[in-house]
């Protein structure tokens, strides 16, 4: 699905960077960077219970 980011070059990324912040300014873009982090740690710690939940029904004499 974003295959395309593996294509772009750091000189590319720094420009992108710079764009964004002159657009929307750097308050607005180290807010959605923080909350993008949080939302990713959310996620791999809801990735991680799953996936022992998941185990544990595995495990041979749980019903």
């Amino acid at each position: 699905m974003l295959d395309f980011l593996k294509n772009i070059s750091p000189t590319e990324l720094i420009i992108i960077v710079v764009i964004l912040v002159v657009l929307f300014g750097s308050k607005i873009i180290v807010g959605v960077a923080k909350t993008g982090g949080e939302t990713f740690k959310e996620i791999k710690k809801v990735k991680k219970v799953f996936t022992e939940m998941v185990k544990d029904d595995d495990k041979p004499g749980k019903k």
